[in-house]
């Protein structure tokens, strides 16, 4: 597809056989990131695997005395969570120029190989150290796996179906989850060693990844950019088809790398021009607001969350399992409507649910947790914050969840793609790093509170994509800067950009 008179034309091409099946084997990278995420959370509150490494949390918990906001409030407990995430950050970084020059697919090989040593270590962990060196070394394979995997889908999916194909990172990502948490509920049974085998099943999700990135090909725009045209001409005409005419797409792809080659001081440096200064503001705005509003601890935390409101082990776990399946019917609906409601739509719609469900949590958890020195709330206002939880899961992943992957995959152009997405996801780990070690001492320190911080950042986001994101439906990669040229804020800073455009255009 390329730009003429502002309108975009289809390449040739469609969903075939050859683009699926890559698209799934890229796209199910998701799954480690999901399973880390589920399995964490659900771990931590089992008493078995407290009681051989967290003993003092334990004992705090059957305390009388004990406020109810504050039972797992403990540094090295959060520290076995928050590890993987500054790990993963350092990971993506580093990733950026592999990922330049050895490709999408063996950094996602590299990525999961890692990941596998990871669960290993965990799953046989004695003490507290081979916990956390088992979680850097799943922070390194989701580092990798995590800044590949959605460039990888976004470059090889058709133009049309971009939206769908990106958001199944996501779908996989849920799809960890829900079979983290669904593995919790019955390892949680099995006194004493339990937890092992959580932390173990980690090791399949990642086998899954190794062996499926070792028969898939690389993506043209990769290709292409490292010298390699005849294998770009090769990989494109399998996922576009045999009969399919790529030489239209082929040439676009050239230039737009061409172009990239002529700026060759180094990405990071020319984020720094003023050309480039819209790219810079959504690579930091989207993970950062991705973050804050807060599902990325619910989702970590909420077996405790659970347990805070007074449900036992086991029931606390089921409703992290409730909230999984929630959150994947989410995402299947993102799926179908992404490309054709658009990403705006699904942005605003998403930030005004979830700022009403998160108020109306808070309030509940004023008004009925805590109170008369009560350990939990009465079952029907708990049932109700796991109803409430449930309907702001629902909204964050019909929207939040799956664009936070789609758009930073999209939006930037060639030369900065990779360290873009590398920033993105810097970004979005290191504040996730943040808030899984410091939320359950802020649930202890601000009780009920904590949800109206998160619903002042979720009306900040909603209100920023407002004014500031374009809408990318439908918009070929490489004829992506023509949306920011007739942005109302931002074309006064890519007017340059939109030059280029038109000369590439007529070439």
């Amino acid at each position: 597809m390329a730009a003429e008179g502002g309108r975009a034309r289809d390449y040739s091409g469609g969903v075939t056989f050859s683009v699926a099946v890559t698209g799934l084997m890229a796209a199910s990278c998701g799954l480690i990131f999901g399973y880390d995420i589920g399995v964490s959370g659900g771990v931590t509150q089992m008493e078995s695997f407290l009681e051989r490494f967290f003993p003092e949390v334990l004992r705090g918990m059957r305390s009388a005395r004990r406020d109810a906001y504050c039972k797992y409030d403990n540094e090295l407990l959060t520290a076995f969570t928050s590890s993987m995430y500054i790990a993963g950050m350092v990971a993506s970084l580093v990733a950026s120029g592999v990922t330049r020059r050895v490709g999408r697919r063996a950094v996602m090989l590299v990525g999961g190989t890692m990941f596998l040593a990871g669960s290993v270590i965990n799953a046989g962990a004695v003490n507290i150290a081979m916990l956390i060196v088992g979680r850097i070394l799943l922070g390194f394979g989701v580092g990798f796996t995590a800044q590949a995997a959605p460039l990888y889908l976004a470059e090889t999916s058709p133009t049309r179906w971009r939206g769908a194909f990106t958001t199944a990172y996501h779908f996989f990502l849920v799809a960890g989850t829900l079979a983290a948490n669904v593995a919790n509920y019955f390892t949680n049974r099995i006194p004493g060693w339990g937890w092992r085998v959580s932390l173990g099943l980690a090791a399949v999700p990642a086998t899954v990844i190794v062996t499926g990135a070792l028969f898939v090909s690389d993506t043209p725009s990769s290709l292409m950019l490292r010298g390699e045209p005849d294998r770009a001409r090769a990989s494109l005409q399998r996922i576009r088809g045999a009969d399919a005419d790529v030489e239209p797409e082929l040439k676009d792809i050239a230039r737009a790398v061409e172009e990239a080659r002529r700026n060759e001081e180094g990405a990071f440096k020319r984020l720094r021009g003023e050309g480039y200064r819209h790219y810079l503001v959504m690579m930091v705005a989207i993970p950062a607001f991705f973050d804050l509003t807060g599902m990325v601890v619910i989702s970590v935390f909420s077996p405790v969350l659970f347990r805070t409101v007074g449900f036992s082990s086991q029931k606390a776990i089921l409703g992290a399992v409730i909230i999984s399946l929630v959150s994947l019917s989410g995402v299947v609906l993102s799926t179908f409507v992404v490309d054709r409601c658009g990403r705006r739509f699904l942005f605003l719609a998403g930030g005004t649910t979830m700022l009403i469900f998160q108020v109306a949590v808070s309030w509940i958890m004023a008004d009925h947790l805590g109170k008369h020195g009560a350990a939990a709330m009465p079952r029907s206002y708990a049932v109700g914050v796991v109803v409430l939880m449930c309907l702001y899961t629902f909204s964050f992943s019909l929207s939040w969840g799956p664009l936070k992957w789609v758009v930073p995959s999209e939006i930037y152009p060639v030369d900065i793609r990779s360290a873009g997405q590398a920033v993105t996801l810097s970004v979005a780990l290191t504040l996730s790093f943040t808030q899984t070690q410091v939320f359950v001492s802020m649930l202890c320190a601000m009780k009920y509170a904590i949800f109206l911080f998160y619903s002042g950042w979720v009306l900040a986001m909603t209100v920023f994509i407002a004014a500031l994101l374009p809408e990318t439906k439908g918009v070929p990669l490489e004829a992506m800067r023509s949306v920011w040229a007739g942005h109302w804020f931002w074309r006064r800073f890519v007017a340059l950009d939109a030059k280029q455009e038109v000369q590439l255009n007529r070439m």
